[in-house]
């Protein structure tokens, strides 16, 4: 094993370097996630007041809560929607911006703007968008159609999607923009020259070799879709329109409750739930890299 010579011409291992560079992150990872992670196991099978281990039920008790139901489906709603949603839109701009477009750079630099914006300002634009007197209403009236209640309709759920999509698919696109940049233009002459259109390079070059970072994207756009709640509970408050009521107004709730046992077996079923999609996404993209 490669050393490096430390003082007094001691040589330490570069494995003992590695390992002192990630302390201070891996320190804060077990602080801040892996303890507090582990608290909240152990108190979604231990009663509060008493201490006295109770099992399941506080996990029972949230399959049986209505809400804790309806939070969930809204939830795969909004991911199923828009994950797939933010994926296209993201690679349709990553492939328009990797060919000759006038004010390319520009392009590029105003649709990675949102992620420099704070939530809280992206709040105050959706309130001066989607406000019943906001700026989407007062077009509608110009054109002599009734304003709509855009938050206390089902209007909500496309309201987040749309604030979502445009809040990371700028990401989303500097990552398919890597991934472009990553596969060889000799493929794409020898594709021309046996006479394969765009449509068939694509599906037989670009996709394929996209696909390590088509997982990244997917992964990373599906986390980010549990943090959309941060939007709408700025907007519409702990309780919204039913339709974008997620998982995470539960769990504010619950918090401001004081209900901390039913509050950890709901955290601990969303971890699980995350962890089964990312496991789900892992084995469909090595199943697909093993039929290539």
């Amino acid at each position: 094993m490669k050393a490096i010579a430390g003082k007094r011409g001691r040589h330490i291992p570069l494995s003992v370097y590695g390992f002192l560079f990630v302390l201070p992150s891996l320190a804060g990872c077990m602080i801040f996630v892996i303890v507090p992670f582990a608290d909240a196991l152990r108190r979604s099978f231990v009663n509060g007041i008493t201490g006295n281990f109770v099992g399941l039920f506080y996990y029972r008790e949230i399959f049986a809560n209505q809400s804790f139901l309806a939070a969930l489906m809204n939830t795969g709603r909004f991911i199923a929607y828009c994950v797939p949603l933010l994926i296209v839109s993201a690679l349709f701009l990553a492939l328009l911006l990797t060919k000759s477009v006038y004010g390319r750079g520009s392009l590029r630099a105003s649709f990675l703007l949102p992620m420099a914006i704070p939530v809280a300002s992206v709040a105050l634009l959706w309130q001066m968008l989607f406000h019943h007197s906001g700026l989407m209403n007062g077009l509608l009236l110009s054109l002599g159609i009734a304003p709509i209640d855009w938050m206390r309709t089902n209007w909500a759920l496309g309201c987040l999607i749309i604030s979502y999509i445009w809040k990371n698919i700028g990401y989303d696109m500097v990552l398919f923009i890597a991934g472009l940049g990553g596969i060889s233009p000799a493929l794409y002459e020898a594709a021309s020259v046996d006479g394969a259109g765009a449509a068939r390079q694509f599906f037989t070059i670009t996709l394929p070799c996209l696909l390590p970072t088509l997982f990244t994207v997917t992964v990373l756009s599906l986390l980010n879709a549990f943090k959309a709640y941060r939007e709408a509970y700025l907007v519409a408050g702990n309780y919204p329109h039913g339709s974008i009521y997620l998982l995470q107004h539960t769990l504010n709730n619950w918090f401001t409750a004081l209900d901390i046992e039913k509050l950890s077996a709901a955290a601990i079923v969303t971890a699980l739930i995350i962890l089964v999609l990312v496991a789900l996404l892992n084995a469909g993209w090595k199943m697909d890299a093993e039929l290539q």
